[in-house]
């Protein structure tokens, strides 16, 4: 779709196809400069944060079962980002502990995003920004509420 046609979309939908576009460039994004997937970063996150965790209470904090977690820990402890450690405590339990390349990874991630690089030329512009800034927090804030029409906002 072209964006000629896009000017005519209803703004609800137009806003679901913006998030869309940006979620798959922001994804694209990790793979080719960090080579992370969104779950492998979250996981990562989730570890600079609080430390040295049980997998399970990783999968608890990145909203993932652990069956899905051990996917992604083992893509991660490949590359060399996380290290599996079992509790000296209980031979059972599996920790799970961000290795220093793992973190160097994580503050590159951290450092792209508080950057406040512009994704466009309108939010390069502080005032359009704000406006941006103000409607998106509502669209969020209001995320349980029907539209006026009473259907979802898509």
């Amino acid at each position: 779709m072209h964006l000629t046609e896009l000017r005519d979309v209803p703004l609800a939908r137009l806003l679901v196809v913006a998030g869309h576009v940006t979620g798959q460039r922001w994804n694209r994004y990790l793979a080719e400069a960090h080579g992370l997937t969104q779950a492998g970063m979250v996981t990562l996150m989730t570890l600079a944060e609080h430390g040295e965790l049980p997998h399970r209470t990783v999968a608890e904090r990145c909203f993932v079962r652990p069956a899905t977690l051990t996917g992604i820990v083992d893509t991660l402890v490949r590359d060399g980002l996380v290290e599996r450690q079992r509790d000296t405590a209980d031979r059972r339990s599996v920790k799970i502990a961000i290795t220093t390349a793992g973190q160097a990874r994580v503050e590159a991630v951290t450092a792209m995003i508080r950057s406040g690089a512009p994704l466009t030329s309108v939010d390069a512009d502080p005032a359009k920004a704000a406006v941006i800034r103000e409607f998106l927090l509502e669209v969020i804030g209001n995320g349980d509420q029907a539209t006026p029409e009473g259907g979802p906002a898509c």
